[in-house]
């Protein structure tokens, strides 16, 4: 009788101490960095920005947080770093709104960032859940409060990866797991910083952007069947909203953080695709960015720059993959535009660039394949 209570008392105990053995695991390799930098064991990281970034702005040196969406998302620190004279931090994450990126970019000002490159993207200010409801992004984690690092600490993925870093650091085993770790089912596979969510260096860019898959992306989403949600989320006075609190409050709050503003370059057929199927969006897209503009260039901490009117790279279809994703090319293209400020909005003319993007819309004619 005393034995079969005795086993259930065992295998709870077992399992407790199974537990606090994974959490004492993580805790002492911290592949996220969240509570030190790695030293003893050779850090590796992660695609899942949302989550990577936590760590980043914890264990990092930078001066400069880098941020935006998806457009952002292929850029190499070392190519920011070198063309703009900083150490930079990025932070992008794809599909990210603008209360995700508010959050995050003032965690990265309270580590220390002094400059923010923000690419700032019309849909990122969507409607959406605030950031304490978000179920993408983990502020306890961010915030390193009790329940962020109970969560850290005893989640069974975080204890895998902090047994395989602790395999991969043993010498005989290092060189076939680090080689092997992109096709494990492990996210901590990147051992290169600079290589978090960037394209491969020997990546085949024309095959990924060419004008052929530009007019394709064109079509799908002007396609009647689909038209209807180029104009998802957007609504004018929740963007508005948004901005003002995620964006404009942010950069008020922060006098001594300088704002480097940009509007990505998108395809000329994004606008083309509203105009045609979603005149209505169009609209609220032009009058959102007429009021950012405005609002942005009389802030004195703030540089504001628009690459959305510039043809020559806006009209060749073979910049892009799809209407608003350009490529590595365009990514140096743009850092290069930040550095010597030549598309940088003037404040006693705010809208110039938006009026000649309009003209350009309502002047371009969609070629034929």
């Amino acid at each position: 009788m005393q034995g079969s209570f005795a086993s259930p008392k065992r295998l709870i105990l077992a399992s407790v101490a199974c537990v606090l053995g994974a959490a004492a695991l993580t805790f002492a390799v911290d592949p996220l960095q969240l509570f030190r930098p790695s030293r003893l064991i050779a850090p590796f990281y992660s695609d899942d920005t949302r989550v990577q970034n936590a760590g980043l702005i914890r264990s990092q040196s930078f001066d400069t947080a880098f941020i935006g969406t998806s457009l952002a998302i292929h850029f190499r620190q070392s190519d920011i770093d070198r063309a703009l004279g900083v150490r930079s931090l990025k932070l992008a994450m794809t599909g990210s709104n603008s209360r995700q990126q508010g959050f995050v970019l003032e965690q990265a000002i309270d580590r220390g960032a002094r400059r923010v490159i923000w690419a700032m993207d019309d849909f990122s200010f969507v409607d959406a859940a605030g950031i304490e409801a978000d179920p993408y992004l983990s502020v306890d984690l961010y915030r390193r409060t009790a329940k962020g690092i109970a969560a850290y600490l005893f989640n069974a993925a975080m204890a895998k990866e902090s047994l395989f870093a602790l395999l991969r650091s043993i010498p005989p085993l290092r060189e076939p797991l680090t080689r092997a770790a992109p096709f494990l089912p492990v996210k901590f596979a990147l051992f290169d910083v600079d290589d978090i969510y960037a394209l491969p260096r020997d990546f085949d860019v024309a095959r990924a952007y060419n004008a052929e898959r530009t007019r394709a992306a064109f079509a799908y989403i002007t396609d009647p069947v689909r038209s209807s949600f180029l104009g998802e989320g957007y609504g004018y006075d929740a963007m508005i909203r948004h901005f003002e609190r995620d964006a404009a409050d942010l950069i008020t709050r922060h006098p001594d953080v300088t704002f480097d503003i940009y509007f990505p370059p998108y395809s000329i057929l994004q606008f083309v695709a509203m105009r045609d199927a979603s005149p209505a969006t169009l609209k609220i897209v032009t009058d959102l960015t007429a009021l950012i503009a405005q609002r942005l260039t009389q802030l004195p901490n703030v540089r504001l720059h628009d690459f959305r009117a510039i043809k020559e790279v806006t009209h060749d279809l073979n910049n892009y993959g799809d209407v608003i994703h350009h490529s590595p090319v365009i990514d140096a293209i743009v850092l290069k535009w930040l550095a010597s400020g030549e598309y940088r909005v003037d404040p006693k003319a705010p809208l110039a660039s938006l009026e000649e993007l309009k003209a350009q819309v309502e002047a371009y004619r969609v070629p034929r394949p």
